[in-house]
């Protein structure tokens, strides 16, 4: 969760260009981001993938007026509302867009090429079908916001008990990577949506960088076979919530706009 999840890239500015607020080219840009390419195969009309500009501009035609995140894991189908073919590629993948206006999804399917330090990526969108019905478990941007305060506090007192927290290069490291990230790029979602969605999204991206340290920074304080147990059953509910406050995030400006109505 170190990362911006590319269907969230894909979700925001989408978004802003379906509302008129950037220029294709420029929502194009900032969802491929450091990728190499991004096609989009399984359009409706078109036997062969295509490029975003294409596919974004298709999707609109189509009736799409917004897209959703989905960020689901095992036992856990965040955003998704299937049907299960669809619910079980976006699983494998980890993440999915669902689109809001026509029933269609993307999953993406990543390809990686050449050595460390240069690596070719390129990205290839599928849309399938998706049954009209509110997502899964997604929480409003206030309940989000409340819950994350809580998972913070609780994973701060987990990674301390566990001799993890601010402990060593490793996490030294990881935290300078992730302020430098947040100065390097204010504009952590695109025009159009509420402060409080951009809030709420960099609060879980903090909760799970705290999460993602305990995982990667060997077993801390953790010994025993138990303990690295205890540990894990400590930290998934604090992920869960990280999760679900992105997927809130990401999907306000729709939200919003459907509350409007």
């Amino acid at each position: 969760m170190l990362t911006e999840p590319r269907s969230g890239r894909l979700a925001a500015w989408g978004n802003a260009l379906l509302a008129g607020l950037v220029s294709p080219d420029d929502a194009v840009l900032a969802i491929v981001g450091e990728d190499a390419v991004h096609r989009v195969e399984g359009l409706p009309g078109e036997s062969a993938p295509v490029g975003l500009t294409l596919a974004l501009g298709r999707l609109r035609a189509l009736g799409v007026t917004g897209l959703r995140v989905a960020l689901p894991a095992p036992g856990h189908p965040l955003g998704l509302s299937g049907p299960p073919e669809f619910n079980a590629r976006a699983l494998e993948a980890e993440e999915a867009v669902v689109c809001h206006g026509a029933a269609f999804g993307l999953v993406p399917e990543v390809s990686e090429a050449g050595p460390a330090g240069d690596v070719h990526v390129e990205v290839v969108w599928h849309v399938l079908a998706v049954r009209e019905a509110p997502p899964a478990d997604v929480p409003s941007l206030g309940e989000a916001e409340r819950e994350l305060a809580e998972a913070l506090r609780d994973a701060t007192d987990v990674l301390s008990k566990l001799d993890v927290a601010g402990s060593g290069p490793v996490a030294d490291a990881a935290i300078d990577a992730y302020r430098a990230r947040s100065e390097r790029g204010r504009e952590v979602l695109a025009p159009g949506y509420p402060p409080r969605a951009v809030r709420v999204l960099e609060l879980a991206q903090r909760v799970g960088l705290l999460v993602s340290l305990a995982y990667e920074n060997g077993h801390g304080g953790a010994v025993s076979a138990s303990e690295m147990a205890a540990r894990g059953a400590a930290l998934r509910p604090v992920e869960r919530t990280a999760r679900r406050a992105l997927v809130a995030a990401y999907n306000s400006v729709v939200e919003e706009r459907e509350r409007g109505r």
